[in-house]
C-alpha cells in the first residue's frame, strides 16, 4: 500500500524545472533509494515533501490526506521526518540532550523546556531508549560535537527517528564517513526502521549502499523520474546504466 504519493509535482527555480511533473510513491514498510546525478532534483523533491519548499504545482498525499499546503511542522506532526546531508545537531549539547530536545519538540513542550527538563523522566527514558537502538547510549553524556563523524550521522538519524515518523527521509547517511563505517551505519539504520515498521527513503550516491540495502530504487534525471524498480531491475536497466551508474557521480 502507498504511504506517500505525489501527483504531477512541480518546482521551478527561474527557468529551471528542478522537479518536473513528478509522480513519486513510497510504500508502507519499505526502504527506498532515491538516486541521480548532481542537479537531478532529488533533494528538491524531498524538500517539497517535507515542507521546506512550496511547489509550483501538483499534490502531495500522505496517508490519504492532502498535505501539499501544510507547514513543515504540520508534516512532522503528520509523520514525515528527515535527516540532512550536512548533519544538523546542537554540538554544544550532549548526545542525550539532542535526542531529548527532539522529543520535547514532538510533544509540544519546548515553551516549558527548562521547567520540564529536570522533571520529565519519561522524556529522558525515551531518549536513552532511542540512543540504545542506534548503539549510541555509551556516548550519551558526550558533547555532540565531540563524537566521530559516523556517530554524528547516526545521531542525526536518531534525532529524526525520535519524532516517531511513519516516513523518514535520509539525505546521504553515509557521506563523509570512511568505507569501513558505511556498512555498520546502514546495518543500524535499516535494522531500526524495519523493526519499527517505518518507511525510509534514502538519497544516496554510493551504489553499493543502494543495491545492498534498498527494496526499490527510483532514479531521477533532469527533474523527472527516469526509472523505478527493484535493485535487479535497475541494475539491468540500460538507460539508468548509461545515464547514471555508468558515469562517475558527484554528491548532491
Amino acid at each position: 500500500m502507498d504511504l506517500l504519493v505525489t501527483r504531477d509535482l512541480v518546482k521551478w527555480f527561474g527557468e529551471t524545472h528542478a522537479v518536473d511533473h513528478v509522480n513519486f510513491t513510497v510504500r508502507e514498510r519499505e526502504v527506498l533509494a532515491l538516486i541521480g546525478s548532481n542537479g537531478a532534483g532529488k533533494t528538491t523533491l524531498v524538500n517539497l515533501i517535507s515542507g521546506l519548499f512550496r511547489p509550483n504545482g501538483g499534490q502531495i498525499i500522505f496517508r490519504g490526506v492532502d498535505v501539499t499546503h501544510q507547514t513543515a511542522q504540520g508534516r512532522i506532526r503528520a509523520g514525515i521526518a528527515r535527516s540532512f546531508q550536512l548533519v544538523n545537531l546542537f554540538d554544544q549539547l550532549s548526545v542525550l540532550d539532542n535526542v531529548a530536545l527532539s522529543i520535547f519538540a514532538r510533544d509540544g513542550k519546548t515553551q516549558k523546556l527548562f521547567a520540564l527538563a529536570a522533571s520529565d523522566r519519561a522524556v529522558w527514558r525515551e531518549a536513552r531508549e532511542v540512543l540504545h537502538l542506534f548503539g549510541l547510549e555509551p556516548k550519551s553524556a558526550m558533547l555532540a560535537g565531540g563524537i566521530s563523524q559516523g556517530e554524528r550521522k547516526l545521531l542525526d538519524v536518531a534525532v529524526a527517528y525520535a519524532l516517531r515518523p511513519k516516513l523518514l527521509f535520509l539525505d546521504e547517511p553515509t557521506s563523509g564517513v570512511s568505507t569501513r563505517e558505511k556498512q555498520p551505519i546502514m546495518d543500524t539504520i535499516t535494522s531500526v526502521v524495519r523493526s519499527e515498521g517505518i518507511s525510509a527513503a534514502i538519497i544516496e550516491h554510493d551504489m553499493d549502499v543502494v543495491f545492498n540495502y534498498s527494496d526499490r530504487i527510483v532514479a531521477m534525471h533532469q527533474g523527472a523520474i527516469l526509472a523505478d524498480g527493484t535493485p535487479d531491475e535497475i541494475r539491468a536497466n540500460e538507460t539508468v546504466i548509461t545515464t547514471l551508474i555508468g558515469a562517475p557521480e558527484t554528491p548532491a
